[in-house]
Formats: C-alpha cells, structure tokens, sequence
C-alpha cells in the first residue's frame, strides 16, 4: 500500500505526483546494500577497510560494515566537513573527507543517528564492492528500481521536470522543526540548542544549506544524497518494500540477507541509547528497527525507515505486504507522524 498524502488547497497534485521522503530514503539506500550483500560485494562482520582501503584511517581501521551499517561508527558529524554549497553534498564530493574522519566514540560501544553520513557511507561501500563500479544512484536503478518497474529516485534525473514533483509545504530551517516543544522530546530540543553536542553537529550543518525548504530546489534534488532527497511516486515504495516483504525472489535476494533484515536489533553498552537523538532507536544493517521503548510500528521483523516530516516507508514480513507514506505537508515528529499512524493503523484494519 502507498499514498501520497494530498493538501486540499493543491488540485495540481494526482496519484502521479513524484513526492520527496526525505530520510526514508535511507531505507532504500539500505535495500540497495541488502541486494550487494545478497550478491556476495561484502560481508556485514567484515572490516570496511577491506574492501575500501581509504578508510582505514584515523581510528576506522577494524569498524565493520554492520557497525557502520548500525550507525555505531562514530561518524555521524558533518559540521566538521568542508560542505559550503549544495553540489558538496553529491557523494562524490564528499567520500575523501569521510576516510579522513576520526569517530568521535569508540565503534561498536554505542550507537547514534548517521543523519546525513549514512547514505554516503552506504554509497562508497557499494560503489568499491560493485564489479561494475556503480555509484548508488545507478546501482539502485539497476537492481531494484528498474526490475521492479518503480519510480524512486536517489538524484532526480534530468529527464523528469520539476513539474512533476511535489512541493513541500511548511519547509523552514531545522531549527524551525525542532522548536516544538510539543512534539519533540525536551533532552533532544536541548541538545540541538548546544552547538558543541553531536546532535547539533550531527544534524545541522554550518552553513545551514540543509535547510528544509532548499529540498524544493533542482540543485538539491538532483544530486545523489542517499540521506535524504529520495524521490518517487509513493505506490512505488510500497512496492519495493512489498517485493523485500515477500523475500525479494524477483530480485534473487538470497534467504541469509533476508533473514538478516527480519532480525531484532542488537543494543550496545548504552542499551539502545540513541547518543545523537537522545531517545531509544534500534537500527539493524541499515533500517531503522521497532523496539518496545521507541517506535513500535509492526512486528519485530518489520524493516524500513521514516523521514522527516511525517514520510515512513517499510516491509511487514509476517503479513507479506510493503507500507509507505508520503506527505506534501510538513510534520513536526520525529517518527510516528498522527497522520502516518492513522493510515497505517486503517491499513491494518483492512488487513
């Protein structure tokens, strides 16, 4: 099931209308490595180093690819990157400064949201693994989008006019979105308030390009940022999910990644103490995980990701079927959107 979630003072939008998910995009970026996995590119207990050199630098020498899968890397900031306009926000801008980075805790002993820097990670990991070279954007067009006759995109083609994307409305600053108090949990607030905590230089960069409202601009929206500027019809993304719900057979998904992605999540020292988000998260190879003190969507084996705003795709194994929504109007929760939980809960009903 998807659903574009339509504003009623907007006719120009129909079941057609492309729409931008924002960090949801993470899950598919996510789905793309499941696939190189299932391919044999990389093994999730093995060193990153050995299968991207540069890397191992600085302190990264022995992280694991499900370490940094987990976001248990340390490599979450960005205000420390060289990011002064959009285009350095394109993996390929940005990978050198990544294998400079030192974690900023020891990986493996805790964990906290890789806002921004998962999906680059994920990028160069398939990219050095892939025998043809691909970069996400084209590695997930290949063996997902195209197989499977769905629209999404990691960087919009130029073949698509800006016309045929939604607008998000209600797009401000982060800063904006983390000002209500109401809906965002106060340890968070304050710590996105401290310019010298990881929140704050994890999820804001200095020069405050990653502003909401740019992602209604062709400059960001066309680059691959596998983090966030993932675009597509949202019946799409519940397809793709729908194919991994049901094991993935048309895309030759082996049963051992299968199982991998259906696995409850492992805690660290902190439990599942997000040090970035400051509440309870759980991530498993890349998806964002239901656990009992945090959000608790579906079953134990459910995988997926939600995005800013409200947009929250994922794959229900037990009942076989793929979820996503997305909204053309922004929220102000972290996950777990009234909006998305009123659809997901009416979609189960009808299940």
């Amino acid at each position: 099931m998807g659903r574009n979630k339509k504003p009623s003072n907007n006719g120009t939008l129909d079941e057609n209308t492309l729409v931008t998910v924002f960090s949801s995009t993470k899950g598919f970026a996510a789905l793309a490595a499941a696939i190189a996995h299932s391919k044999g590119y990389f093994d999730y207990d093995e060193k990153v180093s050995s299968y991207w050199k540069e890397f191992g630098q600085n302190g990264k020498e022995n992280i694991t690819v499900r370490q940094l899968l987990n976001h248990q890397a340390g490599l979450s900031t960005i205000k420390d990157l060289p990011l002064n306009k959009i285009c350095d926000f394109d993996t390929k801008n940005v990978v050198t400064e990544l294998e400079k980075k030192e974690p900023d805790w020891e990986p493996g002993t805790r964990h906290g949201y890789h806002c921004w820097t998962i999906g680059w990670l994920i990028s160069e990991l398939i990219r050095r693994t892939d025998p043809k070279n691909r970069t996400l954007k084209e590695f997930f067009h290949d063996e997902i989008a195209k197989p499977l006759n769905a629209k999404f995109y990691i960087g919009l083609p130029d073949h698509i006019d800006d016309s045929r994307v939604s607008t998000i409305k209600g797009l401000g600053s982060v800063l904006d979105l983390f000002k209500n108090f109401r809906t965002f949990p106060r340890s968070l607030l304050l710590a996105f308030m401290n310019p010298q905590s990881l929140t704050s230089k994890s999820m804001v960069d200095s020069k405050n390009l990653l502003a909401h409202s740019n992602f209604n601009t062709r400059e960001i929206r066309k680059i691959e940022f596998p983090s966030g500027n993932g675009i597509g019809l949202v019946r799409d993304m519940a397809k793709i999910y729908s194919e991994f719900a049901n094991g993935g057979n048309n895309l030759k998904l082996k049963n051992e990644t299968f199982e991998e992605l259906m696995n409850n999540p492992q805690p660290t020292q902190l439990g599942f103490k997000d040090v970035v988000q400051t509440v309870d998260t759980a991530f498993q190879v890349g998806f964002f995980k239901p656990i009992e003190t945090g959000s608790h969507y579906g079953s134990p084996k459910c995988f997926g990701h939600p995005g800013a705003g409200g947009s929250f795709c994922f794959a229900d194994p037990e009942n076989k079927v793929g979820f996503a929504y997305g909204m053309t109007k922004v929220g102000t929760y972290m996950f777990d959107d009234p909006r998305e939980i009123a659809l997901r809960n009416a979609f189960y009903e009808c299940l």
